[in-house]
């Protein structure tokens, strides 16, 4: 049977319509996908490339630097490096721009998260080594990698650290004495000797009223912030502590980025 052109191209419409209707029922019957599961597409592919494991020895490095410096204080649990990882990966990732500078994304514009850490104000001093004071700075923390990844660890260290000031001894065991006066108060007297209220009172437990000629023992010490306890790690403390409640599925990643973690191979690095 043979169709006229007229009847050829009406044919060839009522497919193309049908092709067209199909396609359309076919695409509002799939399922939206939603920018968390695109994410994790993305982060599914990482364990099998190399470049997402780059950073894995300088972690181990700085992860030990912290636990050696901070195994003193009351309550420290040694931080698990492979906790620090999939917080890059949440942060930048290997196919990120910052990835090669600014891992952790601490120092990057609007982000108060460094000048908290530097300033000492929050308790930073007591967290970064030693060795770490004074290189940390605003440039090397946003221009070299490992940096970048000391102050994120460091940031985040000091967020689950809990503070407060306390009488703190000086090195100097000697137990010096001192004669009470006229006027003389504890305040005043920790002022001048170079010691504390509580040093007083822990040294003279019965001196609760001060009478001139008193003798009264103390130790040289100071008032300092101190260490007290830690927040337990967990990805919803770190998703709040970390990065403040600014992705809203930031601990969900900080999950599904560390079981990707756990199944995929940790990079030889040297001892």
């Amino acid at each position: 049977m043979q169709f006229s052109s007229g009847k050829k191209l009406i044919i060839a419409c009522k497919v193309a319509a049908h092709t067209l209707t199909e396609g359309m029922v076919m695409a509002m019957q799939a399922p939206t996908r939603t920018g968390f599961e695109r994410w994790q597409d993305g982060v599914s592919k990482a364990v099998s490339d190399a470049k997402w494991n780059s950073w894995d020895c300088e972690i181990q490095m700085a992860v030990h630097e912290y636990n050696r410096h901070l195994c003193g204080t009351s309550g420290y649990v040694p931080l698990d490096w492979q906790l620090i990882k999939p917080m890059l990966w949440v942060e930048t990732g290997a196919h990120d721009p910052q990835w090669n500078a600014k891992p952790m994304r601490i120092g990057v514009a609007g982000d108060p998260g460094l000048a908290s850490l530097l300033s000492g104000n929050e308790g930073g001093d007591l967290i970064v080594p030693p060795a770490w004071i004074g290189r940390l700075t605003m440039a090397s923390v946003r221009t070299i990698p490992a940096y970048n990844i000391r102050a994120g660890i460091g940031y985040l260290l000091m967020r689950m650290a809990h503070f407060k000031y306390r009488s703190v001894l000086r090195a100097d065991p000697k137990v010096y004495e001192i004669a009470v006066t006229l006027g003389n108060s504890l305040d005043k007297m920790a002022k001048a000797q170079g010691t504390t209220i509580d040093t007083l009172k822990e040294l003279n437990p019965t001196a609760t009223v001060l009478r001139p000629g008193q003798v009264l023992m103390y130790r040289k010490a100071s008032v300092q912030k101190a260490i007290t306890s830690w927040r337990p790690f967990s990805a919803a403390l770190i998703a709040e502590r970390y990065n403040g409640g600014g992705d809203l599925n930031y601990a969900r990643k900080l999950d599904y980025a560390l079981s990707m973690v756990r199944k995929g191979k940790v990079a030889l690095c040297a001892r």
